[in-house]
C-alpha cells in the first residue's frame, strides 16, 4: 500500500541561507521528520490563492496546519490585544480555506498549536489572546502536562497524562461549533479539540514534532491511509 501523502503548511518569512537573504516558503524539519516517522511522505504547502484550496486538498491524503503566527483577531471578531504578535494575513486566509475543503471532504485534518486555533476559528470559534506559563521563554519550549478527556479520539490515541513541547501564548475560549475539548492542562486551558461527523479532525494545543510521541501523527496517518 502506497504510504499516504501528508501536506504540511508552512511559514512565509525572511530567511538567510550561504549568500542569500530572501523571502521564503519555511517549514522547521521536525515537522517532515515527525510526518515521515509516522509512515507518512511530507509534501510542504506554501500560501497560495484560496480559491485553490480545494483543488490543492483534493490530491492530499490527509492535511496538518502547523504552528506559526498569531491568527489575526478581525477573523473572530475581536480586538487586538497589545501582546498579540503581527498578523501573517496571507498564511490566515490560506489556511483557513484548507480546513473549509478539508473539513468538507473529509479528509483527515491535524491543527498543530496556530493550526487548532485556526480550526476553532474556522468553526466560528474565538481564542484567548494571551496566558502566561505555556512557554519556557522567548524562544525556549517548555513542558507540561495534558490529560486526555475519557471517551474522546485523542483518548483514544493517548489513553494517559502525559508531558508535552509546549510554546504558545494563546488558546481557545469559545469553542467552535462541534468542536468537542479532548485534552487539558492543569490549569484548565484546552490543549486538544476534535470535531465529530468527519473522518477525522483533531486540534493539538502542544507540538509534538518537537517530542518522541509519534502517536498523534500516526492517527493522523493511518486515517489517511
Amino acid at each position: 500500500m502506497p504510504k499516504p501523502l501528508i501536506g504540511v503548511t508552512t511559514y512565509l518569512d525572511p530567511a538567510k541561507w550561504g549568500v542569500w537573504e530572501l523571502p521564503a516558503a519555511l517549514l522547521p524539519e521536525a515537522y517532515p521528520r515527525l510526518v515521515q516517522a509516522a509512515g507518512g511522505i511530507a509534501a510542504m504547502l506554501p500560501p497560495d490563492a484560496p480559491s485553490l484550496a480545494a483543488d490543492v486538498v483534493a490530491r492530499l491524503d490527509g492535511l496538518v496546519v502547523a504552528g506559526g503566527a498569531d491568527v489575526d483577531p478581525s477573523r473572530y471578531g475581536a480586538d487586538r490585544d497589545p501582546r498579540t504578535g503581527p498578523e501573517a494575513a496571507e498564511r490566515d486566509a490560506w489556511e483557513l480555506a484548507l480546513i473549509q475543503a478539508a473539513l468538507a471532504t473529509s479528509t483527515p485534518l491535524l491543527g498543530i498549536c496556530r493550526g487548532m486555533q485556526l480550526l476553532n476559528v474556522a468553526l466560528g470559534g474565538t481564542l484567548l489572546q494571551h496566558l502566561d506559563g505555556h512557554t519556557g521563554g522567548v524562544g525556549v519550549f517548555g513542558t507540561h502536562t495534558v490529560k486526555p478527556v475519557p471517551g474522546t479520539r485523542y483518548a483514544s490515541l493517548v489513553g494517559e497524562a502525559t508531558a508535552v513541547p509546549t510554546y504558545h501564548h494563546q488558546a481557545v475560549d469559545r469553542l467552535g461549533d462541534g468542536l468537542t475539548p479532548s485534552a487539558h492542562a492543569e490549569d484548565g486551558t484546552v490543549e486538544a479539540v476534535e470535531l465529530a461527523g468527519v473522518r477525522w479532525a483533531l486540534g493539538v494545543q502542544w507540538h509534538p514534532e518537537m517530542g518522541d510521541d509519534l502517536r498523534v501523527m500516526e492517527g493522523l496517518v493511518a486515517a489517511s491511509s
